[in-house]
């Protein structure tokens, strides 16, 4: 008996200990910290065309379809501009604005749109949340050719990770 007493009390202080430890908060980032480079700084270079703009979609929705999964991809120039979107069937159709401005973010901020989701998900930078038209959700990703800013391309229509895995495959044709 006393054994089994013991034990659910050793067995209790251990699950107190490990909650305890699991709720202990990140440390804030320091936002006072100044980085030696300016992050996201991939100059602009000239718009991705129609052409390879149509093909990355299309290896976005070949990645999709295979996957079963119906998504809307938009693909966009430097400054945001609409170059290139193919709704997928059966895609929802909210989908269809969602993946344009995700695009579009990536553009103006020449980076992925994971970057926000993290900064606001695992960074606390709830600050993010206060930027013109930022959307923290992944998916979003640059395309860069040369070393130079080309554009950007989203996929919307399923959950974050899908999003990006499928937008992966399509920035890949010009990410190299």
């Amino acid at each position: 008996m006393k054994m089994r007493i013991l034990t659910a009390a050793v067995g209790a202080a251990w699950l107190l200990a490990g909650a305890a430890s699991a709720q202990q908060p990140a440390a804030p980032p320091n936002l006072d910290a100044i980085p030696d480079k300016m992050p996201w700084a991939t100059p602009y270079g000239p718009s991705i065309s129609a052409d390879r703009a149509q093909a990355a979609a299309a290896a976005a929705a070949a990645e999709a379809k295979k996957r079963g999964w119906a998504m809307n991809i938009a693909v966009v120039g430097p400054g945001g501009g609409l170059i290139s979107f193919l709704k997928m069937d059966d895609a929802q159709l909210a989908s269809i604005s969602v993946a344009q401005h995700k695009a579009r973010i990536a553009a103006r901020f020449r980076r992925p749109t994971k970057v926000f989701e993290d900064a606001v998900q695992k960074g606390g930078l709830n600050y993010v949340m206060t930027l013109d038209d930022v959307i923290a959700s992944r998916g979003g990703i640059p395309l860069i050719e040369n070393d130079k800013f080309i554009g950007a391309i989203y996929c919307s229509g399923g959950t974050g990770s899908q999003n990006e895995v499928v937008c992966q495959v399509g920035a890949a044709t010009v990410n190299k």
